[in-house]
């Protein structure tokens, strides 16, 4: 099983190009649930059965995981068996007929106005760290593009002249998205003061960079916006979605694209 699982992920990811977060997340359900197989004595794909995969998964009810984790496990366990079904390594797809559990979909919270001014202006300038972290709080916020996009810009997607930044996709779909003043200045002053000193003559050309000067990671800004959340008193549970829903929420209120105050404060609109 383990090397049919290990071609799996190979597949996945230099066949069909999947995302580094879907092949970490597959890799992880199946290793799971090949464990589970071994642990009550299946080493034989072939003899899995729809009803094995029913109890694995009122496994995972009982383990009290999420409708949304195990309906992710479910989805990795029936893409891996139609890829063994498609080499011909099993007769049929045991989990075809399976049904996920309904998700519900929580909405995010949504920050005020207020709230999303106390979190943007918490980075206090003076350091290259909080010079960074006020650039990517205004942009994310100025710009609603998802964290996933946010740590994947270059220096060359920002053209500090004409205002607006190049944001990209999976695959080559392209945006040109304007900034304003405010954040404009954020990112001016992270890439004239802080950058240079955080990458220290690297020549990787990711806009964000971790204080040993490699790629910011999602799960680090992440990081970077609860203690920024907490340090601006808001209690709810603040995720990066939340700031981008935010975005989105206040820009429907106000009919208009984001205006700047052009002093470095976040603009009101």
């Amino acid at each position: 099983m383990k090397a049919y699982l290990e071609d799996y992920i190979l597949y996945l990811r230099d066949e069909r190009k999947a995302s580094d977060r879907t092949v970490a997340s597959y890799h992880h359900d199946l290793e799971k649930f090949t464990a589970h197989l071994e642990s009550v004595g299946i080493s034989d794909l072939r003899k899995v059965t729809e009803t094995m995969l029913n109890t694995y998964l009122l496994k995972l009810e009982r383990d009290h995981m999420a409708s949304a984790t195990i309906a992710r496990n479910l989805a990795a366990i029936k893409n891996f068996m139609n890829y063994l079904v498609s080499r011909q390594l099993i007769g049929e797809n045991p989990a075809g007929h399976l049904q996920a559990p309904r998700v519900e979909h929580k909405a995010p919270p949504i920050l005020s106005r207020d709230d999303v001014a106390r979190l943007l202006c918490q980075p206090q300038a003076g350091t290259d760290k909080a010079l960074r972290d006020r650039a990517m709080l205004e942009l994310l916020y100025a710009t609603g593009i998802r964290v996933s996009e946010l740590v994947k810009l270059t220096v060359d997607d920002i053209n500090e002249k004409s205002g607006y930044i190049r944001c990209r996709r999976k695959g080559t779909q392209e945006r040109i998205i304007p900034i304003g003043e405010t954040t404009r200045k954020a990112i001016h002053d992270y890439l004239s003061k802080a950058r240079p000193q955080m990458v220290s003559g690297s020549q990787d050309t990711t806009l964000f960079v971790n204080c040993s000067g490699l790629p910011m990671s999602r799960q680090g800004f992440w990081k970077i916006m609860k203690y920024y959340a907490s340090r601006a008193g808001l209690t709810s549970d603040i995720t990066p979605h939340s700031l981008r829903h935010s975005f989105a929420v206040h820009l429907m209120e106000s009919g208009l694209d984001r205006k700047e105050t052009g002093d470095g404060s976040p603009s009101p609109f």
